[in-house]
């Protein structure tokens, strides 16, 4: 039988914590009508965070690994930057019926990004020392990434952890100081040094290190389900690892710190080892400076 599948094409129509009560009816409308219960919400695009549900108890593959699924039934999935054009969803319910999809994923074009005046350093690290330093701070972050439990924070919604003027965009490649690097995998926004950064989500911090070589002041927060958000180049981290945070909740201080050629916040979400494009799960940004990215 087919499920109901729901997948806006480009971006988030409303605020999740106001669609997630839609998605219920729906799930109540189609158990109702005996169809298989399973419902996606969000962009199928590379890049992109998809909210799903199904049956309680149920049992949900994503491209051959296993999925998370919360005892009420919700899960979470994503595409990575390069993902193929192909994706298959896989749910077992309760009673053995089994649900297969093939889901077909959007290709994105991505920018160029020419960045010049960074300090020769930090673009190219040589010293024994410095890249010592880097192999640390790389395993300090792989740590804070590697948890997944059943919490779902991430069902609270996400709002954007500052505003300003969009300055750096996920997914763009990047040339430093004329020398292509890797990809950016987060969005970045600009503003003044000790701007109050907010959760964008509930979580708990797992990671809070005021100086990272590349990325400044770190913080990493996780929403359960294996999925996190990591905000950069932080002048000041006023929460500790271990605290559990509110939406809305004041974490940090916007900063310019690291690698940077002025003061801003590059926002980035994880899932499972999937680099994710935030701005899949917020509505547009409120504020007369923030330049058009899509």
């Amino acid at each position: 039988m087919p499920g109901f599948l729901l997948t806006p094409a480009n971006r988030l129509s409303m605020p999740l914590v106001r669609l997630f009560p839609l998605l219920l009816l729906f799930w109540a409308t189609l158990s109702q009508a005996g169809k298989v219960p399973l419902a996606l919400e969000g962009p199928l695009e590379q890049g992109a965070l998809v909210f799903g549900r199904t049956e309680p108890g149920a049992r949900v593959v994503f491209d051959g690994e296993p999925v998370p699924v919360s005892p009420d039934g919700h899960f979470l999935i994503g595409f990575s930057r390069e993902a193929p054009p192909r994706s298959r969803l896989e749910v077992v319910l309760t009673d053995g019926t089994r649900i297969e999809r093939e889901l077909k994923v959007a290709r994105r074009e991505y920018r160029i990004q020419r960045i010049d005046g960074l300090p020769p350093a930090k673009v190219t690290p040589r010293k024994k020392e410095d890249l010592e330093r880097i192999r640390r701070d790389v395993v300090l972050v792989k740590k804070a990434r590697a948890r997944v439990d059943k919490r779902t924070d991430f069902l609270t919604g996400f709002r954007w952890p500052v505003t300003g003027p969009i300055t750096g965009v996920y997914g763009s490649q990047r040339v430093l100081n004329g020398k292509p690097r890797r990809p950016h995998y987060g969005v970045d926004i600009a503003g003044p040094v000790g701007t109050p950064v907010r959760a964008p989500a509930d979580g708990i911090v797992t990671l809070a290190v005021p100086d990272m070589f590349y990325s400044g002041g770190t913080l990493i927060m996780d929403h359960g389900h294996g999925l996190s958000s990591t905000f950069m180049h932080l002048h000041r981290i006023l929460v500790k690892e271990g605290e559990r945070v509110k939406q809305g909740q004041v974490v940090a201080e916007l900063g310019a710190t690291g690698r940077v050629t002025g003061p801003h916040l590059d926002w980035r979400m994880n899932l499972r080892g999937k680099r994710l494009d935030p701005q899949t799960v917020v509505g547009p940004m409120k504020t007369d400076k923030t330049e058009k990215n899509r």
